[in-house]
């Protein structure tokens, strides 16, 4: 039995679902869809980009993620993060990078997965990239003579720069929101299904025409106790007879028309899902894991419901390491975030879709490079990790930061590390990949002109 605060919650969280839904017509279709099979093997020249963004809350501390292994490099690393945050060179894991003669890296002995992937030529490293609103040299920074994106090294205005792409005021919409107005269209009446949250509300996925359709990761959570019209189950038959009760109001009408979408959306997907067979690849048994393994089936009836263009938001939290627990909170994160993405890989191989879907990380800023004296506090530039077929795997995009404390990457002598990659970069590449021409790069992301290359040429 549902008592009256469960139903009008979930009627809430069916709501915030079907932001940006079609038209009835549009469901109609879609419910003749989801009866298909899932996608089996990729059809020839198959034209289907995925990209799965996911966001490390907190801030990671990328210092530890990517780090330099020869003499002189790991010698600095080890030095400038000494006593509480240096890793043991031993036990650091080795990677195999193709485009940096004569320097040597490593990634945090919690990412194994990643490793694999890297090493195998299915993942990139970007180094130091961060919001910036033109390039940005360490004179220049301290002598304030560019443009300095505003309220640096704050959680919420670093995450919505990250998320939106714009560094010179307050956005309205995320780049993976305006990727979606921009290629919707590829996916003809399904436009609902473009832009899909399996972690809630984000400004990512905030569109001018489209809202992100959120999907809880262990379910359709929503209306699924509704057993339909035809039902004799009594809370069913009184939510058909109220949505039957003709509308006196506007507000009342369109609040009746998005229960009613909900309902439909709801019993399409869980029809489409329900075909999707159990994949051999285990995914983590973690928050993020879950996560993945919804995306990778939704990517399963990609053709099923006729999509061409999707674009995911993946979280996971608990990165702000202020404290002594950095080290352990740390290598607890990276762990689930290496073992995630390895397995969002291998179920997109089984899918035969590997080279179609890219996941990438982002996150508010990197952590200083000295500890605070227990952890490390909020600092810029960091580093991100890409993976996916279609990726150029085995190097490191960008440039590596100078690990020293007042150094040509350095804001002053604190250890933080001006971004050499601006987001606006990143992005771009990922969006040129996804089907954005180059006519409308500068639209989707406005300071992209500023900086000399728009393609940072990790992906094929």
């Amino acid at each position: 039995m549902t008592n009256r605060r469960e139903f009008l919650g979930k009627l809430a969280v069916a709501c915030a679902s079907t932001a940006g839904l079609g038209a009835w017509n549009d469901l109609q279709r879609m419910a003749a869809a989801a009866s298909l099979s899932p996608a089996g093997p990729k059809a020839a020249g198959e034209d289907y980009r995925a990209l799965v963004c996911l966001f490390l809350f907190g801030g990671n501390d990328g210092n530890n993620m990517v780090i330099p292994t020869g003499a002189t490099e790991y010698l600095q690393y080890a030095t400038g993060r000494t006593p509480t945050l240096a890793l043991a060179q031993s036990t650091l894991l080795p990677l195999s990078v193709g485009n940096t003669p004569g320097r040597t890296f490593a990634v945090h002995p919690a990412m194994a997965g990643f490793q694999t992937l890297f090493n195998q030529g299915k993942a990139a490293i970007v180094a130091n990239a961060g919001p910036l609103r033109e390039p940005t040299s360490r004179s220049q920074y301290r002598a304030r003579s560019v443009a300095i994106p505003p309220d640096l090294f704050s959680h919420s205005d670093q995450q919505a720069q990250w998320q939106s792409s714009i560094s010179d005021g307050a956005p309205r919409s995320g780049w993976g929101g305006r990727l979606g107005d921009l290629l919707k269209s590829a996916n003809g009446a399904n436009q609902s299904s473009t832009l899909i949250s399996v972690s809630g509300n984000n400004l990512f996925e905030v569109g001018t025409t489209l809202s992100s359709f959120k999907v809880s990761p262990g379910n359709l959570q929503g209306l699924d106790f509704y057993k339909g019209a035809a039902s004799t189950d009594p809370l069913s038959r009184g939510i058909s007879d109220m949505l039957a009760i003709p509308s006196i109001n506007l507000f009342e009408g369109a609040w009746n028309d998005v229960i009613d979408r909900a309902i439909q959306n709801q019993q399409i997907l869980a029809t489409a899902l329900a075909n999707v067979p159990p994949f051999a690849t285990a995914f983590p048994d973690t928050g993020l894991g879950s996560q993945m393994e919804m995306i990778a089936r939704l990517v399963a009836v990609r053709r099923a419901l006729g999509l061409k263009r999707q674009v995911f938001f993946a979280s996971i939290g608990g990165f702000d390491t202020h404290g002594d627990e950095q080290p352990q909170r740390q290598a607890q994160l990276l762990g689930e975030l290496s073992g995630a993405m390895s397995a969002l890989y291998s179920a997109t191989v089984e899918l035969d879709c590997a080279d179609l879907v890219t996941s990438f990380t982002a996150s508010d800023f990197n952590r200083t490079f000295p500890s605070n004296g227990r952890g490390s506090d909020h600092a810029w530039g960091n580093h991100h990790l890409v993976a996916g077929g279609a990726v150029r795997g085995g190097q490191i995009a960008g440039m590596f930061p100078t690990l020293v404390r007042g150094g040509p990457d350095d804001t002053g002598s604190g250890g933080l590390w001006i971004p050499t990659t601006g987001v606006d970069q990143y992005a771009a590449t990922l969006a040129t990949w996804f089907g954005v021409g180059t006519g409308e790069l500068n639209t989707i992301f406005p300071n992209l002109s500023r900086f000399p290359a728009a393609n940072l040429g990790f992906m094929a």
